[in-house]
């Protein structure tokens, strides 16, 4: 048992004939760890049996030594035996690096060669301890996952979305790329998590990536990961999102945006199951499942020259498409309650029901935010709310239609009907940007969490529809 002063101390094991290999290991860890040596196998095991060694660097000949067949995982179990959460280093010639390869497979952390350089030293050490801190977070997320049960994942009454679930209930158990498809705010995420947790993956984590809110110099880093000095700030190594999800589920939300070499990139994963670090040479597997989402037409996208045509094939194996809250009306009284639960036990409050004069405005109002827009709406008006319904006073007023809002006052006759819908669709979206940078008085950042799209969606659309924040500045546009 280690006293309390013991248990603030790192120690380090390094089993060597040469005492000089403990030196320059100790001279590239600091003051931070205690580094001592043992000179062989024997001696080495009876140090870890007394004492808890966070790390022990060994060298392979010692190894082999006790395994003439080079059977490196019974060696390996030996030590692990002791101090499962030991992490073991190899040390090798350049000649023996095979043999150190073979003791990582087997079980070992990492391999050190000869001459031992100190920086190397601390590089591995810290490398390790960054894998080891973020697979600690994802078990404790997976923990909870497991505790909460499936996320959010709701019963519907639209053959729609019934058709939906049974496209997910197909692929999920398959290895099968997946591309979702729908407009902001239809509920992508949780149908890529219902994928994932009806898959046999649903031990393995899940990891979302948001393509759109990442800035594109970040965009690679965060995705592939980066070796140490690739780059002005890369002061350490950094595991990419892929290599996080290895054994799990990626997912990729608005992958349209990602960028041209981004693109490559991922290309190179769906093609060989294979990724290269910012600044590395060595290819690193992954075999991470892939979900993307996009609420583009990629095809389009691929037409104009600004999404690869081969990388949307790779994606495309197996679409689905979410319908928007307006194409499944009748799913609103069921997301409703759903919603007040969650309010009431988020806010201690007992709300019960919705007017009927809010049920009906519900099932004409257009939602072009989809879902999470019903969700803020249900939220903003149940802290407004007094009584134990919600009433239409709690409600914003433009949520109430009147015959100037009205969209059958755009519809001329002389185009198609397709024309005509696309016209009133484009209208509509250009008054409800219209009206939201004036609710924020021109500021996008705000305009856009309320749309419930990124900055970056909202200046496109802002241009697509020749709209100038600066006429919003009063409050009211010009």
């Amino acid at each position: 048992m280690r006293s309390a002063k013991e248990a603030w101390v790192k120690y380090i094991l390094v089993a060597s004939h040469n005492k000089a290999d403990r030196d320059l290991i100790r001279s590239g860890l600091g003051t931070e760890y205690i580094v001592e040596l043992a000179v062989n196998k024997n001696t080495c095991l009876d140090k870890f049996k007394k004492k808890r060694y966070e790390f022990l660097f060994i060298d392979i000949l010692l190894l082999l030594d006790s395994s003439p067949k080079k059977n490196y995982s019974l060696v390996l179990q030996q030590f692990l035996e002791v101090f499962p959460a030991a992490q073991i280093i190899t040390m090798s010639s350049q000649e023996m690096i095979r043999d150190a390869v073979m003791a990582v497979k087997a079980g070992a952390s990492n391999y050190l060669t000869y001459p031992i350089n100190p920086v190397e030293v601390r590089h591995v050490v810290e490398s390790i301890r960054e894998f080891l801190i973020v697979n600690s977070e994802l078990t404790y997320h997976r923990d909870k996952v497991r505790q909460n049960g499936s996320p959010e994942i709701i019963s519907s009454n639209s053959p729609l979305m019934n058709q939906v679930f049974k496209k997910i209930s197909s692929v999920a158990p398959t290895k099968s790329t997946v591309l979702l498809i729908g407009e902001t705010g239809t509920g992508k995420n949780l149908m890529a998590k219902r994928i994932h947790l009806q898959s046999n993956r649903r031990d393995g984590p899940f990891i979302n990536v948001h393509c759109g809110a990442i800035p594109d110099t970040l965009l690679e880093s965060e995705m592939f990961g980066h070796e140490k000095g690739a780059f002005t700030g890369a002061v350490r190594r950094k595991l990419g999102k892929f290599e996080i999800a290895r054994g799990g589920t990626i997912f990729l939300d608005e992958i349209g945006t990602i960028t041209p070499s981004a693109q490559i990139k991922l290309l190179q994963i769906l093609q060989d199951g294979t990724l290269q670090r910012l600044g590395g040479e060595e290819p690193i597997e992954t075999n991470a499942r892939v979900i993307a989402a996009t609420n583009i037409d990629l095809k389009e996208s691929c037409e104009q020259g600004q999404f690869r045509k081969d990388l949307y094939y790779r994606l495309n194996v197996f679409p689905i498409e979410i319908p928007p809250l307006r194409d499944r009306t009748v799913d609103i009284p069921v997301l409703v309650d759903e919603f007040l639960q969650k309010m009431n036990q988020k806010y201690a409050k007992k709300i019960t029901g919705i007017h009927p004069e809010v049920m009906n405005a519900f099932q004409i109002y257009p939602w072009h935010g989809n879902i999470r827009e019903l969700e803020n709406l249900i939220e903003r008006a149940y802290i407004l709310e007094v009584s134990s319904i919600l009433c239409p006073d709690s409600f914003p007023q433009e949520l109430f239609p009147t015959e100037k809002q009205s969209p059958l006052n755009m519809v001329d006759t002389s185009r198609n009907l397709a024309a005509t819908r696309r016209y009133v669709l484009e209208q509509t979206e250009k008054q409800y940007l219209s009206e939201v940078l004036s609710r924020h008085t021109g500021c996008i950042k705000d305009s856009a969490s309320t749309a419930g799209i990124t900055t970056r969606q909202l200046h496109k659309l802002m241009k697509k529809h020749n709209l100038n924040k600066e006429t919003y500045k009063s409050g009211k546009p010009r």
